[in-house]
């Protein structure tokens, strides 16, 4: 009978043992997905404040008017009338093409997500009047 009691003993002390084993395992994983919650915290975070950071791009384009009589302070003016949320306006110059035309050749910083080339260019030649054509000299990420 002795033996059968220790056996019983045994049992009781491995159950005890294995659930206080399952519940450091529990207070372990609970602990470990804190840890867990708290870094996905930190990352959302992070990277919440890299969202901040907003794309731009430098753009350098030459406007082309129709021939030498076409005023081009008239063409910068109304290149420079463009505006839009995210598009800043920078400099400009009178580049000499030949036979007396000059072009217009002037910069602009743009947000990627809220201005394109597209609507620059179908903006700028939308005064056919003025502009013959338009052409992107440069494309820059800032």
């Amino acid at each position: 009978d002795d033996d059968d009691d220790d056996d019983d003993d045994d049992d009781d002390d491995d159950d005890d043992d294995f659930e206080l084993f399952g519940s450091d395992d529990e207070e372990e994983k609970e602990e470990a997905e804190r840890i867990k919650q708290e870094r996905l915290k930190q990352y959302a975070e992070k990277k919440a404040k890299k969202a901040q950071v907003i794309a731009k791009s430098n753009i350098i384009m030459e406007v082309k008017p129709w021939d030498d009589e076409t005023d081009m302070n008239d063409i910068e003016a109304h290149v420079r009338s463009i505006a839009t949320d995210g598009l800043v306006w920078g400099a400009s110059k009178l580049v000499p093409v030949g036979y007396g035309i000059k072009k217009l050749v002037i910069s602009c910083v743009v947000e990627d997500d809220k201005v394109g080339t597209d609507f620059l260019e179908e903006n700028i030649t939308s005064n056919e009047a003025l502009v013959q054509s338009v052409d992107i000299l440069a494309f820059n990420k800032v």
